[in-house]
């Protein structure tokens, strides 16, 4: 069926706007726009790649997916088409998808040195994730990193923290010494030794690394603290609040935490989390207030702000963070940290919930493994992954506030004792109840669509209605999505949207948001905030090489 040329013009036209709102930072207008230009010519396939575009820059990766998938099919020889698709699938860790896309990139434009280059870091991700899962343990058979370390015995000289196959090493000589003077042994016997010595020794270093979370040796010699160590100790079991005030000046002026200390504070956070059921209730009394903030990532210099506007967490000034503590933003560590020693120093002033970014996938793709790997050690990498698995899944103030990183869920009847009862001591699966939480966006349409992020799903003014009778709740409030005013307030005034990183990832211009309820009523009050100025590193500055090509 053709398309009447005053259609194909004014769908031109339309694109050229959304072209301009795209330059313009003004994703969700383009997509608006670049609709408008479908519906007028739905045969063009830049329409399609192009609102794909858009789609990605709000991290729709779903529906990104979906439009260049469309834009394919209208023009098989369109190879922005596949690219955008790649990249959508890059975005999602869906390596060996994306190296598809890209190798058909490459097969379109073999002289194209950006698709070569792009096709390059995709097959050397996918190369990392076999060696990956050829090497790895199966999770019934790993030691957990956190029970291998006792922080109060590190750092206190290193006699009782020798390796395994140093000490094997020491005793194979010792053993080979005494039998060659007592028995005057013949060299056979003591090849014979020396091969036995060896054994044991690769046998012990293949031990370590199999049993990953044992502190490694390079980290041995970074536990004690040095006498010049000039930043924020803490004496004993106990964080106080001077610590954690020093802690955070230091951070403040890019000065980093001693490694030893790093280990107590999330140590300390993971035993008290493990004590956390998945759904945990919070109770205001009445006269006081309640602050929930949502999503930070990384942008420790506005978390600043937000204390500087909020006032610090203590028992009389509470606070909820709402996931999606790290990535994207290169402060990621110093966030999670401050976060982890309130949390240590009174636990009643502040109360974490786990995003879908307090994950694996997420943290190897958007910059939080590089950094931690870059500022502390592997060993880290992996302890933050087993604490993150310990963060509650969702809130409730005062039996009538729900509040969750995501949103609702794909099945009706839904009570609260079905999220008490989820086993969240796992990475997020890929559907299901926890994956919902974590994942999900409401929508304007009664009823449920598919996710545009890919995982979870779309829900509507009715499902969350419906929720909130069934369970006797007033509100819910979650994150998960950038807001303009940094909030938006949805579905009949039950639902609000909260984000709490101003200008996301410095090209958002977003404002930032956090509310606080008044007991007994629980009114929300939004305040908003823009960003501050931060030092000159740069988002997403540890994150894959493939993924920074792409932001």
């Amino acid at each position: 069926m053709e398309t009447d040329s005053s259609d194909v013009s004014k769908a031109e036209e339309f694109k050229v706007l959304a072209n301009e709102a795209f330059n313009a930072r003004k994703y969700a207008q383009a997509i608006d726009l670049y609709s408008q230009a479908i519906e007028m010519n739905s045969r063009n396939a830049v329409y399609w790649a192009n609102r794909a575009f858009a789609h990605l820059r709000l991290e729709e990766y779903g529906s990104a997916i979906q439009d260049a998938a469309k834009a394919i099919e209208v023009d098989p020889k369109y190879s922005k088409g596949y690219y955008r698709r790649g990249a959508a699938h890059l975005a999602m860790g869906k390596f060996k998808e994306a190296l598809k896309d890209f190798q058909q990139v490459k097969k379109m434009c073999p002289n194209d040195p950006d698709a070569a280059k792009k096709l390059k870091e995709c097959e050397k991700a996918v190369m990392k994730l076999k060696f990956e899962e050829a090497i790895s343990a199966p999770d019934a058979e790993r030691r957990s990193v956190a029970e291998s370390i006792d922080f109060r015995s590190i750092g206190k000289g290193h006699n009782s923290l020798m390796p395994t196959e140093l000490a094997i090493a020491a005793a194979t000589v010792a053993v080979m010494a005494a039998v060659v003077m007592l028995f005057r042994t013949s060299v056979a016997t003591i090849v014979a030794a020396v091969v036995v010595g060896l054994l044991l020794l690769f046998g012990a270093y293949w031990w370590s690394s199999y049993n990953a979370g044992i502190i490694s040796r390079s980290d041995l010699h970074d536990l004690d603290v040095e006498p010049q160590y000039s930043g924020a100790r803490i004496e004993g079991d106990v964080i106080t609040l001077d610590f954690v005030k020093k802690m955070m000046d230091d951070f403040k002026n890019q000065k980093c935490l001693h490694k030893r200390y790093a280990y107590q504070i999330v140590l300390q956070t993971r035993d008290m989390l493990l004590a956390l059921p998945p759904l945990v209730d919070i109770n205001v009394p009445d006269g006081n207030h309640f602050t929930v903030c949502g999503d930070v990532h990384g942008q420790y210099y506005d978390l600043l702000n937000i204390f500087e506007l909020n006032g610090l967490p203590s028992e009389e000034n509470p606070y909820l963070f709402n996931g999606d503590f790290v990535d994207r933003g290169s402060f990621s560590l110093e966030v999670i940290l401050t976060l982890f020693a309130f949390k240590c120093m009174s636990p009643s002033a502040i109360y974490l919930a786990r995003g879908n970014h307090e994950s694996k996938s997420m943290n190897k793709i958007y910059g939080f493994e590089g950094e931690v790997r870059s500022k502390l050690s592997d060993t880290f990498v992996e302890l933050f992954a087993e604490v993150f698995c310990c963060l509650p899944l969702a809130h409730v103030i005062n039996g009538k506030v729900f509040v969750v990183h995501g949103g609702l869920f794909s099945v009706d009847g839904v009570k609260l004792s079905d999220i008490r009862a989820i086993n969240r001591f796992c990475e997020p699966p890929e559907e299901g109840l926890m994956c919902e939480l974590l994942w999900s966006d409401p929508q304007p349409l009664p009823g449920r669509g598919p996710s545009k992020r890919g995982v979870g799903l779309s829900f509507g003014p009715d499902v969350t209605k419906s929720f909130l009778q069934e369970n006797n709740l007033d509100l819910v409030v979650r994150s998960h999505e950038v807001k303009d005013e940094g909030y938006e307030i949805e579905h009949d005034g039950k639902l609000i949207t909260v984000f709490s990183a101003p200008n996301y990832c410095d090209q958002m211009g977003n404002k930032g948001a956090f509310i606080r309820f008044e007991a007994p009523d629980l009114k929300p009050n939004i305040v908003t905030y823009a960003a501050v100025p931060h030092p000159d590193v740069k988002p997403m500055a540890y994150a894959n090489n493939f993924l920074r090509m792409f932001s």
